[in-house]
């Protein structure tokens, strides 16, 4: 057995290194790591069975001072795992923005489970278009907006911009005002004092995003479990739910006045076309594959970071819609969609706990979806006109709008449910041009869409188009009558 001197010794985990100044240790088998290194009876440190054969190389006396394997492949794959996980769960926040709490509150409290099927189709929609876009983030090193600014002409572009822009600030309003309304009802400060408070909070988390990516990932994340956590407390709170009326609920239907329109809301305030163009840039130079095996490596990784983010989104927002069927579909409660009278009714009915669980999780929501929105904002801008603008003169323009509607006193959570039908318009201009792109095998090379995957995300474009169809249609006849 070779053995090695005790004093000589000093393993770490860490780059493999040769003969200059480290002892060299050459392939060493996968499984093996630091601790399988043996104690003999004579007090010296001995190789392991496994190890028998290796070339030791002599070092300098004066570096006679650690031995530096290579990390056990396990721990490599558990380190890149975790490395590669983040962008999804940076985007569901956007999944569960205070547009959501409008429509998913709106929706329980005045169809009971009945759009359950709603919820659930959006969510899947979710993970699929998610899924899509960042994958020509990772096939393609570019985001999806600088894609369509060389696939389309500038007119198409310029238009596409437009949209986006529009859709922005529709989000921004939903999420600025969410925040502030969170804040008014946790501290009681005013709407607009508590706008300018979740502008400055915005500004200090995007700040991170200008430093390291990584610590603005983790914040998001931190604030996406805080909303989580307060709606898995509300969910428990709201007492027994009726399971049957839930299985029920997931048969797709619509029927009865309003359903239509709260339906088209919450797929416009779960399908959100700013992130689908955000989570293709989070990929473009995050990770870089150097053959077909690790490229594989890298769309699995990402297969589980859309699923798990958008699905715990996913999960979010149906217990939203089962709170307030629990709890609000009764006969004689209206005015459900407002914020401030969800949160007086949940202290009325479920306590305390529940009107602080709910006040925390709508700011919360509001503060990450903010930030992210001006990200993707950003991306847009970028990417379909190849213009750069700081990052705060972009916050305050698209701040105005929703400060304003705050310092005129309008009913913001009626401000929160138009800007999510704004939101399902803006849909299909992010979808054509993602499903155009992902199954386009010149620029998806191995990544391109198989005919199975096309084939959904067309039927999902269909379907979200279906819908704001019905949605003009029915506006329209509203206003002749």
């Amino acid at each position: 057995m070779a053995r090695l001197p005790r004093t000589l010794i000093r393993p770490r985990v860490g780059e493999q290194h040769g003969p200059d100044g480290h002892f060299g240790l050459t392939s060493v088998p996968a499984s093996v790591i630091l601790d399988l290194i043996l104690e003999d009876a004579s007090g010296a440190l001995a190789l392991p069975g496994e190890w028998q054969g290796l070339a030791v190389s002599a070092a300098p006396v004066a570096a006679r001072e650690s031995v530096t394997l290579p990390a056990p492949r396990a721990v490599r794959r558990y380190r890149t795992a975790l490395s590669l996980l983040g962008p999804a769960f940076v985007v569901s926040v956007a999944y569960v923005d205070p547009g959501n709490f409008a429509t998913n509150f709106a929706g329980g409290a005045e169809h009971g489970y009945a759009l359950a099927w709603v919820v659930v189709m959006a969510s899947l929609m979710a993970v699929l278009v998610q899924y899509l876009a960042a994958k020509v983030g990772l096939a393609t090193g570019r985001s999806l907006p600088e894609l369509c600014r060389d696939r389309f002409g500038r007119r198409a572009n310029a238009m596409l911009w437009v949209q986006a822009e529009v859709v922005a600030m529709a989000t921004d309003l939903a999420e600025f005002v969410g925040a502030a309304v969170g804040l008014n009802l946790l501290f009681g400060v005013p709407l607009l004092a508590a706008g300018l408070m979740t502008a400055v909070i915005a500004f200090v988390i995007l700040a991170l995003e200008q430093r390291r990516r990584r610590r603005f990932e983790l914040v998001i994340i931190a604030l996406l479990l805080l909303v989580g956590a307060g709606f898995v407390y509300l969910f428990l709170a709201a007492g027994d739910q009726h399971y049957g009326q839930l299985a029920a609920g997931l048969t797709p239907r619509l029927g009865g006045a309003g359903t239509v329109s709260l339906a088209v809301g919450i797929i416009g305030a779960t399908v959100m076309p700013h992130v689908v163009y955000l989570h293709s840039a989070l990929h473009k130079d995050r990770s870089r594959a150097t053959g077909a095996q690790e490229r594989r490596r890298l769309l699995t990784a990402n297969k589980w970071d859309c699923t798990v983010g958008l699905g715990a989104a996913g999960l979010v927002n149906l217990a939203m819609l089962c709170v307030a069927a629990a709890l609000f579909y009764k006969p004689g409660l209206t005015g459900i969609s407002d914020l401030g009278a969800i949160h007086s009714h949940l202290a009325t009915l479920a306590g305390g706990g529940a009107a602080l669980a709910f006040a925390v999780a709508l700011m919360a929501s509001g503060v990450s979806s903010s930030s992210v929105g001006t990200y993707a904002g950003q991306v847009v801008m970028a990417g379909f006109m190849n213009w750069h603008v700081p990052v705060a003169a972009r916050r305050v323009v698209t701040m105005l709008p929703s400060l304003v509607i705050l310092a005129l006193a309008v009913n913001p959570s009626q401000a929160l449910v138009y800007s999510q039908i704004v939101l399902s318009f803006g849909i299909p201009f992010a979808l054509i041009p993602l499903l155009l792109i992902s199954r386009d095998r010149a620029v998806m090379t191995d990544m391109v869409n198989r005919r199975l995957t096309s084939n959904l995300m067309l039927l999902t474009t269909i379907i979200i188009t279906a819908l704001n169809l019905c949605l003009l249609y029915g506006t329209i006849t509203s206003l002749i009558a």
